[in-house]
């Protein structure tokens, strides 16, 4: 425990206000995950928003340097996590108790940059099977113009305890 806050000292030490605004959005998320408001740490730490109904699942994430690639957009990998989760968090609700959807194809299609405040990702169900699911998701960012759209099959599969 001593060598993290020595370490965490060091580096706070000589950091930019960028650095340390970066470091800070890291924390809030460690600090939400750890408050149990959050299913994943990959949903505290991007600042998830989620909106679900009966038939669709909007997911909302603010777009800050934490999630750039070396473009000063948002990371391909990110815009993957948002339509999977999107996606996933959907199928899940779906299906029947004791079971839960695992993703087992995901296709994106990428068609601009992630940029702006914030990306708003929503999901659909497609087709419901009584052993597989396909659903599809669009993003767009804060001036409402769609990053990128996607499809993913889902398999159902008994949760165990």
């Amino acid at each position: 425990m001593e060598n993290i806050q020595k370490q965490i000292q060091e580096m706070t030490l000589h950091a930019s206000e960028h650095d340390l605004k970066l470091l800070e959005q890291l924390l809030k998320g460690f600090q939400h995950w750890k408050s149990g408001n959050s299913p994943t740490f990959i949903s505290s730490l991007l600042q998830m928003e989620r909106k679900i109904t009966d038939d669709d699942c909007q997911i909302r994430i603010p777009i800050s340097p934490l999630l750039y690639n070396t473009l000063h957009i948002v990371h391909g990998g990110i815009t993957a996590t948002l339509l999977d989760t999107a996606m996933g968090v959907l199928a899940n609700s779906l299906v029947p108790d004791g079971y839960g959807a695992v993703t087992t194809q995901l296709n994106i299609n990428y068609i601009a940059a992630g940029i702006g405040e914030h990306m708003v990702c929503r999901a659909k169900m497609e087709h419901k099977g009584s052993t597989t699911l396909v659903l599809s998701a669009e993003i767009h960012r804060s001036d409402g113009v769609k990053i990128a759209i996607g499809t993913g099959s889902f398999l159902v599969v008994e949760k165990r305890v």
